[in-house]
């Protein structure tokens, strides 16, 4: 697997875990549903740039059902119920606890992804996951006795962000850029809405102006980085390195709202790591078939599935646009990517 996949997914936990520790103090003053508006709001201009001057403001083809569905997805669990959910739990409880809590993300991807997805995990990779879960239990026990309120809403944001990175890496009629802006703006503006007509809006500069910063960060940067990761190696195993974003969140909420640190958290994050070792090491080689295809996604030519040519272009460069794919059918080792989503019912792997 490429390193910079890996770089990506790590990038990307990071800046989702800052928002944790920022959420909580921006919820001061807005109301979750307007905070989850402006955090969406704030991704989706985080990627505007980039998405006017290089690309069309497209959609998938009336025609393409499958990823408009999924798209629409995306935006439901993962943008509109996601993050409510999550900021709910987070005005019932502390950050750190809140922040270790996401940690159930990872469970909730890993089955889903096997009993809908057509994941697959061999062993290494089942350990892997139980060795991550050991270690969100383990800095789990060490909070003490936690609001079953906010864990309860905690849990369903998770399951809510676990059905929307399946989704969003199968998303293959828009690049990552579109997805994201999409999402941000319509899920954005949704929630926006129903916070001022349930709450009136406070206009407060600062904060507003900080919710979109952290919005853009947090989530557009973030959700971008993690769909090229998620698209490279498979949403599981992105969710595997993603699911760092809580020791992130831990160490800003030590270093700004004076939280401790104690020898459980430097245990879990022992655990942790062994964790993201089994799961990187886990992939499977068998004979496979790809169908004559053609789609849109952010791709390299150095990968062994895409060999149209591009002149002035170096094969490692990652770029987006509409291509061809011939039927092949060979072996080599892989992962639940987007050229990798068959079944195993019958495969040695």
């Amino acid at each position: 697997m490429q390193k910079h996949t890996i770089i990506l997914a790590l990038l990307s936990a990071a800046l989702f875990g800052a928002a944790t520790p920022a959420s909580k103090w921006l919820l001061a003053g807005l109301t979750p549903f307007q905070l989850a508006g402006f955090l969406y709001l704030g991704a989706a201009l985080a990627v505007a740039p980039a998405f006017f001057s290089k690309e069309t403001l497209s959609l998938p083809s009336i025609s393409d059902k499958t990823n408009r569905l999924r798209l629409l997805g995306a935006v439901v669990f993962g943008g509109i119920l996601g993050p409510v959910l999550l900021l709910f739990g987070l005005s019932l409880a502390e950050a750190g606890s809140v922040s270790l809590w996401l940690n159930l993300e990872l469970a909730a991807t890993a089955v889903i992804g096997v009993l809908f997805f057509r994941d697959n995990l061999s062993i290494n990779g089942w350990i892997g996951v139980l060795a991550a879960m050991l270690a969100a239990s383990l800095l789990s026990w060490s909070q003490g006795d936690a609001s079953i309120a906010a864990g309860a809403l905690v849990l369903l944001a998770c399951i809510c962000w676990g059905l929307d990175n399946h989704l969003t890496a199968l998303i293959d009629g828009i690049s990552p850029s579109q997805s994201t802006f999409w999402k941000g703006l319509i899920a954005g503006s949704a929630n926006l809405s129903i916070g001022i007509a349930l709450d009136p809006l406070s206009l407060d500069t600062k904060t507003i102006v900080g919710a979109l910063l952290v919005g853009a960060m947090s989530y557009g940067a973030s959700i971008v980085l993690y769909i090229r990761a998620a698209q490279g190696m498979g949403a599981t195993r992105a969710q595997v390195i993603f699911s760092s974003a809580p020791f992130f969140g831990v160490v800003l909420s030590v270093l700004y709202l004076g939280e401790s640190i104690s020898e459980v958290h430097l245990l879990a994050a022992a655990v942790f790591i062994a964790a993201i070792t089994l799961l990187l090491r886990d992939s499977h080689s068998h004979t496979h078939m790809h169908k004559k295809m053609s789609h849109n996604h952010t791709h390299r030519h150095d990968d062994g599935h895409h060999k149209h040519y591009h002149p002035d272009m170096s094969p490692s460069i990652r770029h987006t646009h509409h291509h061809k794919h011939s039927h092949v059918e060979h072996k080599h080792p892989h992962w639940p990517d987007l050229h990798h989503r068959h079944s195993h019912k019958d495969d040695d792997k």
